[in-house]
């Protein structure tokens, strides 16, 4: 199991640093800069954009850095890793280095900000938003797919996949709205305006709109994975044993039931908990996915690499975590680690 982490540790760097060159590349293809004018503010003079440019290391090759090296050669250098830092002295390399060791660098459009603080400052938003959303999948998605397997065909089983079918069909933007237009116009038991995001209230709402996709998938995939364990030998061996229904069900069916789901949680925590842009969009919470949406529009460079980063670290660990979690579920595949 030791050496199963290390190897998955090890293959976590080429897969950050691909995410982080797709991303710098993407980001560049747009057109305009961190420091160009917006529609509130004057066009930078040509003498302070450079001097911008030349305090954040935008002055530099974007990839490699051909000419440094050349300069260092011309002055007598022989050194080859003095040449090969020399060229990679570059605005992708430069970053990418220094994102390795925790620096994300600073915000170009915050002052004084770094993007680590930003990140911190906006991710209890972004985390409450998620818990709520993902507490509402588990509690409602497992026991309806459960439900929904062992009453097969049933009353119970038709609504299930109605109402499963509908919240991974209908777009968030569009459920988002609906609530907003019903429960905040319309009904009058949500606040659409003037929300304290430091309390957990405001957030039962947009939890919801955030979690129904999530609840849709888990209420099929356990739905389906119940349906082909309980045709298993083995289930028909515990209760010719004599278990009570209950135990066959908690014991033999669910734990082994679980698995596909727990693949599914992994990535889809992650994924919430770094924020739905989306859904923060709708209902204006000040979590990371609305200031990565920001960032994106004004051009932060070390902001959208940051996040993406972050985003893509968390992406890794989970999947690792989803690995290591399934020893705990199947006794078989322990054996087999």
């Amino acid at each position: 199991m030791f050496a199963f982490v290390i190897r998955r540790l090890l293959w976590a760097i080429p897969v950050l640093f691909f995410v982080a060159l797709v991303s710098f590349f993407l980001m560049h293809q747009a057109p305009g800069g961190p420091f160009d004018a917006d529609g509130n503010k004057k066009q930078v003079d040509a003498a302070t954009l450079k001097a911008l440019n030349t305090r954040f290391g935008l002055d530099k090759p974007q990839y490699v850095n051909p000419v440094a090296v050349s300069m260092q050669w011309a002055a007598g250098e022989r050194n080859p890793l003095i040449l090969s830092r020399a060229y990679l002295d570059s605005q992708f390399f430069n970053y990418f280095f220094n994102a390795t060791r925790g620096d994300l660098g600073p915000s170009y459009r915050q002052r004084g900000k770094s993007v680590q603080d930003i990140l911190r400052s906006q991710w209890a938003f972004s985390a409450r938003l998620a818990l709520f959303a993902i507490v509402f999948a588990v509690l409602v998605g497992i026991p309806l797919g459960v439900l929904a397997a062992l009453k097969q065909n049933s009353t119970l089983d038709y609504f299930s996949l109605f109402f499963a079918t509908i919240g991974v069909a209908v777009p968030t933007f569009v459920t988002g709205l609906l609530v907003i237009i019903l429960f905040g116009t319309a009904l009058r038991w949500i606040s659409i305006s003037d929300n304290n995001w430091n309390t957990w209230r405001p957030y039962i709402a947009p939890g919801l709109v955030l979690g129904m996709a999530t609840m849709s998938f888990i209420t099929r995939i356990t739905r389906a994975t119940i349906l082909e364990v309980k045709r298993q030998d083995y289930i028909r061996t515990a209760r010719a044993k004599g278990l009570t229904e209950r135990a066959v069900i908690s014991r033999h069916m669910l734990r082994n039931g679980l698995i596909p789901v727990v693949t599914l949680l992994g990535p889809a925590l992650v994924d919430l908990a770094t924020g739905s842009v989306i859904t923060e969009s709708i209902f204006n919470i000040p979590g990371i996915g609305n200031y990565f949406v920001s960032s994106i529009f004004q051009r932060d460079y070390s902001m959208i690499m940051g996040t993406t980063l972050v985003y893509a670290t968390l992406i890794v660990f989970a999947n690792m975590l989803v690995d290591l979690s399934y020893g705990a579920l199947d006794p078989r595949i322990r054996g087999q680690g």
